[in-house]
C-alpha cells in the first residue's frame, strides 16, 4: 500500500482527498494543514507521494518541496494550487514535481488517476 501526504491549509480540501482516495483501498492517506508538520514528518520518511498546495500561509509550497528534494529525492510530488500560472508549473518542475493539478479539481477520478500514475500502480 503507498502512503501519501496531502499537504493543504484547506482543511474541506483534505477531508475531500482523503475521503476520496482512501476509498481505492491501495492509499495509505496522512494530511497535515500545516507545512511545518508535514514536512517534518516527510523528512523522517516513509512517504511514497505528497499532494503539496503552493499558497499556505506558514511556508510556501515551492519551499517545501526544494526541502523535501533535498533530503528525501525519491518522494515524488504532485502540486496543487488555486493560482495556475506557467511560471508556477515550470518553478515546480525545475525543482522535482512530477505533476500538477489546479483547484477547483477537474474531477476527483482526475485527482485519483494523477496519483495513480506518479506512483505507477
Amino acid at each position: 500500500m503507498a502512503k501519501i501526504a496531502i499537504v493543504d491549509d484547506e482543511k474541506d480540501i483534505l477531508e475531500v482527498l482523503e475521503t476520496f482516495l482512501k476509498r481505492s483501498g491501495k492509499l495509505e492517506i496522512v494530511t497535515f494543514n500545516n507545512p511545518i508538520d508535514a514536512l517534518n514528518s516527510i523528512q523522517a520518511g516513509g512517504f511514497d507521494l505528497v499532494l503539496l498546495d503552493i499558497m499556505m500561509p506558514q511556508m510556501d509550497g515551492i519551499e517545501v518541496l526544494k526541502k523535501i528534494k533535498e533530503n528525501n529525492p525519491e518522494v515524488e510530488v504532485i502540486m496543487m494550487t488555486a493560482y495556475s500560472t506557467l511560471e508556477r508549473t515550470i518553478e515546480s518542475h525545475k525543482f522535482g514535481a512530477k505533476n500538477y493539478l489546479t483547484k477547483p479539481f477537474e474531477s476527483l477520478k482526475k485527482v485519483q488517476e494523477k496519483v495513480f500514475t506518479v506512483l505507477d500502480i
